[in-house]
Order: C-alpha cells, then sequence, then structure tokens
C-alpha cells in the first residue's frame, strides 16, 4: 500500500479511538415531566428530542424517567418529623414515609444530567414539580446547614439541569414568570450552577414559532455536543 494510505488507515483508527472513548464514557440522564398532560404535551415532546439530542439512546447513557403525573408525594406533618428524627432512630413507619423522597435524591445524586420538563402553570411551576423539589431538598443529603454561620450550601455540585419551559402566554423572564427564576434558585441553593434554560414560551400566540425557536436551541445543545466529541477523537 501507499505511504498515503498507511497514513490514512492510522489517521482514521486514533480518530475511531478517541470516538470509542468518548462514547464509552458514562452519562447518567434524569427526566423529570411535570406536565399533567400525558397526550399532546409540548413540554414531553420537547423533552423528548432533548434527551435524543443528548444521546440518550446510546449504549453508554442512562436514562432514568419520572413522570408526576403518575403521582408523587407531599411533604406533611408525619414526613417532617421522620426527617428531623436521626436515621438510625426512625420507626418503620417513618422509613416507610422517607422512602419515597429518599429514592428521589437517589435519582438526582446518580444523576449527571437533569432534564426538566417545565410547563408553566398559572405563573408559576406545578404543583407536582413542587411537591418533587420539596422531597428532594433534604438537609444532610443534597444541601448542609452551618447552625453557627446560619449559611448553607449544596451537595449537588458538577451536575447540569437542562430544563423546558413551556406556555401559552408567560413568556420567560417576564416580570409575570414566576417558574423559571425560583426553578434556577433552587437548584443553585442545592448547588447546581449549570442551568440552562430552553424557550418554548408563547405557543398560544404562535406554535410554530414558539416550537422553530426551542428547537433550534437544542440543535445548538447537539452541535455543541458533537464538538467536544470530535476534540476527544483529536
Amino acid at each position: 500500500p501507499s505511504h498515503g494510505s498507511f497514513f490514512q488507515r492510522i489517521a482514521y483508527l486514533l480518530s475511531q479511538k478517541g470516538e470509542c472513548a468518548m462514547s464509552k464514557t458514562p452519562q447518567n440522564i434524569l427526566r423529570i415531566d411535570a406536565s399533567m398532560r400525558r397526550a399532546d404535551s409540548v413540554s414531553r415532546m420537547l423533552a423528548t428530542e432533548l434527551a435524543d439530542a443528548l444521546g440518550a439512546r446510546k449504549p453508554s447513557s442512562s436514562l432514568v424517567s419520572r413522570d408526576l403525573a403518575l403521582g408523587v408525594g407531599i411533604v406533611n406533618e408525619g414526613w417532617i418529623t421522620a426527617n428531623h428524627t436521626p436515621e438510625e432512630n426512625r420507626t418503620p413507619t417513618q422509613r416507610a414515609l422517607l422512602a419515597l423522597s429518599d429514592a428521589l435524591v437517589a435519582e438526582v445524586k446518580a444523576a449527571d444530567t437533569i432534564i426538566i420538563a417545565l410547563p408553566v402553570y398559572n405563573f408559576s411551576i406545578p404543583a407536582a414539580l413542587k411537591a418533587w423539589i420539596d422531597l428532594i431538598c433534604r438537609s444532610g443529603l443534597t444541601y448542609e446547614f452551618d447552625d453557627e454561620l446560619y449559611e448553607s450550601a449544596g451537595m449537588l455540585k458538577g451536575k447540569r439541569v437542562f430544563a423546558i419551559v413551556t406556555s401559552g402566554g408567560t413568556a420567560a423572564g417576564s416580570p409575570q414568570d414566576y417558574a423559571t427564576g425560583y426553578l434556577s434558585h433552587v437548584l443553585g441553593f442545592l448547588g447546581i450552577s449549570d442551568f440552562k434554560l430552553i424557550d418554548a414560551t408563547g405557543i398560544a400566540r404562535n406554535r410554530n414559532t414558539a416550537l422553530a425557536n426551542a428547537r433550534a436551541q437544542i440543535k445548538t445543545i447537539a452541535d455543541n455536543r458533537d464538538q467536544l466529541r470530535q476534540k476527544a477523537a483529536e
């Protein structure tokens, strides 16, 4: 064979080695669906498209889905008492009360990337998503609190969150939007600073434009991911 074909073969093998190394990098994705609509939900549709763009179907990726429309517990007096009881002193009943919260916290801790499909309900987040947040905000598990300094520190650093926000008319970031600012703040409280918003608001005004803008944002995320893969292969 010629020198040209030999060097081309070497370059190809090196690129494949880099590609394999990148593809074998484990990626754990957690998807949270907050829409109460199981059919015709725009936030669910875009969450699926984003998950695919992030490589959720790749063999090296794992995808865990938490559909809040199927039900999620709420914080009540028994839950609060159980949560404030030292783990070694909890009764079987108290452990049962915290079981769902423990599972939700474990899902968040295991995730590298979190996708939150967020429809705006009455200018804010759906009640089920607020319940999910309440169940994962656990002192000693997802955040630490210093009683003397009266300061808190999040324990979920190093994760990234993509929030797909959809609405009929409430524009993301507008004075009427009480959803995205709250979500960003509470995730920051838990230590998650890598927060990206995918804006699909204003569907009632112009559905096609809202979807096109959201899909353009998803494509940018996918393109950035491909660029990282190419750099790893070099």
